[in-house]
This record gives C-alpha cells, structure tokens and sequence, in this order.
C-alpha cells in the first residue's frame, strides 16, 4: 500500500481473500470500542504483511520469467518435506 493511512477498507481490500476479509469485519464489528485499536492494529498487521507478501510473489514471479534465479537465500525443504509425509502415512498405517 502507497503512504496513505490504513482504512476498514484498504484493510479488507488487502487481505484479498472474500473469507478473510469477512473475519476481519466480522471482528471489528463485534470489537467493544476498548478493543477496536487492537482489533484494528492486528489487522492492519495482517494487511501489510499480506501486500508484502502479495509483492515478494511478483517479484518472484518476474524474476523467473525473465529466467533469473529469485533473490534472497532459499532452504530446500523437499527431505523435510518428504519426512514427515513419511510420519503421516505410517501413523495411518497403525
């Protein structure tokens, strides 16, 4: 989001998800006045750091299209992955 103050709005424009965004104002309209700047607060926090995330993606995504490796420093998670897919299905099993 560009500087402007963060709105009911924006927020909910932010979360960019229909599900999510009815939380949010299922939980700022049911906040007692004492608790609408911490309601708001943690909302707005899940706001930003959903456009953050929202732009990293975009940035990834340009990044491989023009054939580039994304910056940043990546973990390969496939064994940890595979591990613990591995756990699930003998827990299963028994």
């Amino acid at each position: 989001m560009s500087d402007q103050p963060w709105t009911i709005e924006s927020i909910r424009d932010a979360l960019g998800n229909p599900v999510l965004a009815q939380r949010f104002l299922g939980e700022i309209n049911r906040a007692p006045a004492h608790q609408l700047l911490a309601v708001f607060a943690k909302w707005e926090r899940i706001a930003k750091d959903t456009s953050a995330a929202v732009e990293r993606g975009r940035e990834i995504a340009a990044a491989e299209a023009r054939g580039e490796e994304p910056a940043g420093e990546w973990i390969d998670g496939t064994e940890r992955v595979l591990a613990k897919a591995e756990r699930i299905r003998a827990r299963d099993v028994a």
